[in-house]
């Protein structure tokens, strides 16, 4: 595996119109992680896709009509058995952190890479999951930088008014990024 023109190149790419030019391309500094599934509490399936690439359909699910009006992505999703899908390179900005702050500064999306987990705030993450977001950590570390291992965050840690993911079951001590 490896990032080639700021893609990842094991990973299903499925591109995103949610997204645009980082106020400085060179200040990718963060690693934002988040934990999605859709419906809530359900795993597989297309509809994260279909979210990310303004697809969803109001009327497939209750829960989708709330949603589906929304123009948001992340860089990244992992799903359950370690499949990686990319939605946006990582020299642009993905909309992920929506209003956010670390270590003082705002606006995280300028300066972050979004990497989306398929799981929920109260569950445990898998074996597969883990392994690939170590993997990817590892590269983005060497391919960008200004990354490091203290630079990642959950999203409750940039928005923690607002946001729970990655959630109290994510384990922390298991990121040891790997090449």
């Amino acid at each position: 595996m490896e990032i080639i023109d700021h893609w990842l190149s094991e990973a299903r790419r499925l591109p995103s119109p949610n997204h645009d030019a980082r106020p400085d391309p060179a200040d990718i500094a963060l690693v934002v992680i988040h934990c999605i599934s859709l419906p809530p509490d359900e795993f597989g399936g297309p509809w994260i896709d279909r979210l990310f690439t303004n697809q969803l359909d109001p009327a497939a699910h209750p829960y989708f009509a709330g949603i589906a009006h929304l123009r948001v992505s992340a860089h990244l999703l992992i799903r359950r058995d370690g499949e990686t899908v990319q939605y946006v390179p990582f020299n642009l900005r993905a909309w992920h952190a929506g209003v956010s702050s670390y270590r003082g500064r705002t606006v995280c999306n300028d300066f972050s890479i979004g990497i989306e987990l398929e799981g929920t705030d109260h569950g445990p993450y898998t074996e597969a999951q883990y392994a690939r977001l170590n993997a990817v950590l590892a590269l983005l570390y060497d391919t960008y930088p200004t990354l490091a291992p203290e630079r990642v965050a959950g999203h409750s840690d940039i928005a923690p008014a607002r946001k729970t993911d990655p959630g109290r079951r994510f384990e922390w001590s298991r990121l040891r990024p790997t090449a």
